[in-house]
């Protein structure tokens, strides 16, 4: 998998992006703020439709663009996958209104024609490393949960339609629980919210656990690597409620090892979601809120068995991330048979020599690869040989003759 072309129109700095893209690796050279970062977030975009950096989409506007009663900001590449060639376009729309205000809307099509996000989500793959992504381990536990659900919708058809549902159906048995709690509404109507919480819930729950184990073996391999057999690496997956555990406080298998929730049905922890879910109703009607599900879950990160989030130096954690990510590769190769395109933002900066190394010896044999940099000393001339470099400035992007095959 990898793209011929990538146009950007309209988008953050660029109001006119134009480039074949080479089936190899690519150094995007230029100072701060001339764009860099922007080109990577585009690309990242057409995987997963949402941005990393942007609390909304419509801050993905050029801004002096934003300024008309039209706006609109266009992703479009041409990609090949599995032989095929396709394109895929976003179009962020902005609408001005008589008194001023906005309207805001967001459309997805492949090849010409509008689909849903759903209908595209996984057909074109990316991984993204950024330095500031050190908070998915060292923050809270939505960063984490904010990571799995964007790799795992790559990947595992039904998963973001499944993570979609589950938050409105949230949304609504709040409002629910609130009501009841003031005696506005019948505690007989969580019914009816409980079945579909169990029943997207545990779509969620079992792609989770099968996901982080296989990522955990990709990871772990490469974290061997990258730190010459010094740490081991593992990721611990702590869902709000234990399906192996039923209401009876009785283990359902043996929960000395991850492999026992691997054996788990749908129908299981289905059982096991919803015993819990009565076992807890008295307190969510108290409190107005649903205390168990996906949305509550939690992943920790350990090396030589501590936890990176809480004992972690600043080193190690990079490592770790790194070796997430890379490992992210890994699986959805593993899974689609496909490599997905690499994304590394300012890496060379966060790694000492010898971790540099090893990490452009690593990703040498990938299809595609992108990683920006302010300096290319230390990229080796011999790796370079044969990539291309583009040099990013003042939202301008050329292809560099500095460097010769």
């Amino acid at each position: 998998m990898h793209l011929l072309r990538l146009s950007l129109t309209n988008y953050r700095a660029f109001m006119r992006l134009d480039m074949e893209v080479p089936n190899h690796i690519h150094l995007v050279v230029g100072g701060n703020a001339q764009g860099k970062t922007s080109i990577l977030e585009a690309i990242y975009y057409l995987a997963t439709f949402t941005s990393f950096q942007a609390q909304h989409d419509r801050q993905l506007i050029n801004y002096l663009n934003t300024q008309e009663a039209l706006s609109v900001g266009r992703i479009v590449a041409d990609l090949e996958r599995a032989g095929r060639q396709h394109r895929i376009e976003a179009r962020l729309i902005r609408e001005k209104n008589y008194n001023g205000s906005g309207r805001f809307r967001k459309e997805i099509l492949l090849d010409g024609v509008k689909k849903s996000v759903q209908d595209v989500l996984g057909l074109f793959n990316a991984v993204i490393f950024l330095p500031q992504m050190t908070r998915i381990i060292e923050d809270g536990p939505e960063e984490r949960r904010r990571f799995l659900n964007l790799f795992i919708s790559q990947a595992m058809p039904g998963y973001g339609a499944h993570l979609a549902v589950y938050h409105q159906v949230v949304t609504q048995r709040n409002a629910l629980l609130k009501q009841i709690y003031e005696r506005n509404s019948d505690v007989g109507q969580l019914e009816y919210w409980d079945e579909l919480l169990v029943q997207r819930g545990s779509a969620i729950i079992q792609a989770r656990i099968r996901a982080i184990h296989e990522l955990e073996q990709f990871s772990t391999r490469i974290h061997q690597q990258l730190t010459h057999e010094s740490e081991v690496l593992r990721l611990e997956y702590q869902p709000s409620f234990d399906p192996l555990i039923r209401q009876n406080g009785q283990y359902h298998l043996p929960i000395s090892s991850k492999d026992a929730r691997l054996q788990l049905s749908m129908d299981e922890i289905k059982t096991a979601f919803l015993q819990q879910l009565k076992a807890a109703r008295s307190e969510e009607i108290s409190r107005g809120v649903t205390t168990l599900g996906p949305h509550r879950d939690e992943l920790r990160v350990l090396a030589n068995g501590i936890d990176l989030g809480v004992y972690g130096s600043r080193g190690q954690i990079r490592t770790a991330l790194l070796s997430l990510k890379l490992g992210e590769v890994n699986w959805l190769h593993g899974r689609s048979g496909e490599w997905p395109v690499l994304l590394l933002d300012e890496i060379m900066a966060e790694l000492d020599i010898r971790r540099r190394a090893d990490l452009l010896q690593h990703i040498a044999g990938y299809e595609q690869v992108f990683l920006t940099t302010t300096d290319l000393e230390p990229f080796a001339r011999e790796f370079m040989s044969g990539n291309t470099v583009w040099e990013a400035s003042n939202g301008l992007v050329q292809v560099s003759d500095q460097i010769e095959s």
